[in-house]
């Protein structure tokens, strides 16, 4: 509670592109297990001089960071490193799964979009410019920034590096959340029983996810 919130002015999206977007499936979806849904985005954790980039894919049931990457811009390849660590670590590889995010141009890359084809994940995508669309996604960049300080100021890559990579670690081992009925994400992850606490506010049941 003593936690003040940041505010982040930093553009990472850019929607404006020649690449296929895809619908919202995850409108109003309820989500009922661990790898139902993904949510993705990248969020800036870096400085003027030495920018960096954090690509997160969390899952949308446990809020569970499945993959992570930090690069020093915002090319595909953060992205797709993100994406191939959530799908090496997958746990149930034979039920269906819904990957999230914006339309920026980094998910909407063939390579992007290709590995998700390879691997039988379904796209989609918001379709407004309303955070509520990928709220666990905005959440998590959050909790990350606002508890773990991951972008503090830091010159040194490979150490802003192993900030993020403890950062992660302590986030879905040790820090319990609400939604999950206070048990941390890894432990929400490896069960399927429990159905995840929802805010009854009118916007959060139209972005059909909850807060933490």
């Amino acid at each position: 509670m003593l936690i003040k919130p940041k505010k982040s002015y930093h553009i990472t999206t850019d929607s404006h592109h020649r690449f296929r977007k895809h619908e919202n499936r995850v409108h109003n979806l309820e989500v009922t297990r661990p790898e139902q849904v993904w949510v993705s985005d990248i969020t800036y954790t870096g400085t003027r001089d030495n920018p960096s980039y954090l690509a997160l894919i969390t899952d949308a049931y446990s809020k569970m960071i499945v993959g992570y990457s930090v690069s020093e811009s915002l090319s595909v390849e953060g992205s797709l490193k993100a994406l191939q660590m959530a799908i090496d670590n997958r746990k149930y590889k034979n039920l269906p799964l819904i990957h999230h995010s914006d339309r920026g141009l980094q998910y909407c890359s063939n390579d992007y979009q290709n590995l998700l084809v390879q691997n039988n994940i379904q796209a989609s995508m918001t379709e407004k410019y309303d955070p509520y669309e990928n709220a666990i996604a905005e959440r998590v960049n959050g909790v990350l920034k606002q508890e773990f300080n991951i972008d503090q100021k830091v010159n040194d890559f490979n150490i802003k590096t192993k900030l993020i990579e403890n950062a992660v670690k302590l986030y879905n081992h040790i820090r319990p959340h609400l939604s999950n009925h206070m048990l941390t994400p890894k432990q929400m992850h490896q069960q399927r029983e429990l159905k995840p606490k929802q805010y009854k506010t009118k916007i959060l049941r139209e972005a059909s996810f909850s807060e933490n």
